[in-house]
């Protein structure tokens, strides 16, 4: 199954990490790729039928893996899927944020509440993982963290969510604050942002939005210098390589994963 054990008998934790009914998501796809280099991988999510959708993918491919149910908004509830975490596998070697989601409407018409809700979501999170798996990782001089942010928090990309790239923006800031507080620890933290991604999430939105999904599927591959979106695998393989001994001198870093999306001007 693994292709090179580059994470071999370590503990990743995943949140955010279900599955979609209708393709595989960001969270899934990272789950299952640390899964395939010989992690042991527990999957929280709020939806817990999508979290063992993943787990059941992981099983069938024999990895090794956990399902777990979490509201990241809750700091009592990661604390308990850490806590369960710890019981099953062993310590957190590898935190994997990825819980977010975008929050439309300009200033004047989104609300207070749907203001917090983003933050809540897309950082409070963040911070609720990182304080229970620290402490952890701080007594063994060791650990990895990586968060998934957007190109949304680097550049304008043409959505009307202030919320989401305010958000994501705080997401890349704590990650290098993560970074430079815990590096003494042995401890790193980056980023990833990706850009355009082909999820089945992004096209029950989209759908939602127009008569004709093709026609705005193509829309959004055009907008890539690559002339396609991205996939899930590709934001996984960023992910596992932040993860893995192979970044080891790689800290504080957003790492974009949009086909140069974010250096371009058109």
């Amino acid at each position: 199954m693994s292709r090179s054990e580059r994470l071999k008998d370590r503990v990743v934790l995943v949140f955010g990490g279900g599955g979609g009914e209708h393709g595989v998501s960001n969270g899934q796809a990272a789950a299952m790729t640390y899964a395939r280099e010989g992690a042991l991988v527990a999957v929280a999510d709020l939806d817990p039928e999508a979290a063992r959708r993943t787990v059941d993918a992981i099983r069938g491919e024999g990895g090794t893996a956990l399902a777990l149910t979490a509201d990241v908004t809750d700091g009592d509830r990661v604390a308990e899927a850490t806590r369960r975490t710890v019981e099953e596998f062993g310590p957190v070697d590898v935190l994997h944020n990825n819980v977010g989601a975008t929050v439309l409407g300009d200033p004047v018409e989104l609300s207070y509440e749907r203001w917090r809700r983003a933050f809540a979501l897309n950082v409070d999170g963040v911070f609720h993982a990182c304080k229970h798996v620290l402490p952890g990782m701080v007594e063994r001089g060791r650990g990895a963290i990586v968060n998934v942010s957007s190109i949304a928090a680097l550049r304008h990309v043409g959505y009307p969510y202030p919320a989401y790239m305010a958000s994501k923006a705080a997401v890349n800031q704590l990650t290098v604050s993560l970074a430079l507080t815990y590096a003494p620890h042995g401890i790193r933290a980056n980023a990833v942002a990706p850009g355009l991604i082909d999820t089945p999430l992004v096209r029950h939105q989209l759908a939602s939005q127009a008569t004709s999904l093709d026609d705005l599927l193509a829309a959004r591959h055009a907008q890539s210098p690559t002339g396609r979106m991205g996939t899930p695998w590709d934001v996984a393989n960023a992910c596992l390589f932040l993860a893995s001994d192979e970044a080891a001198y790689v800290n504080a870093v957003c790492l974009p994963v949009d086909g140069g999306l974010s250096m371009s001007c058109a």
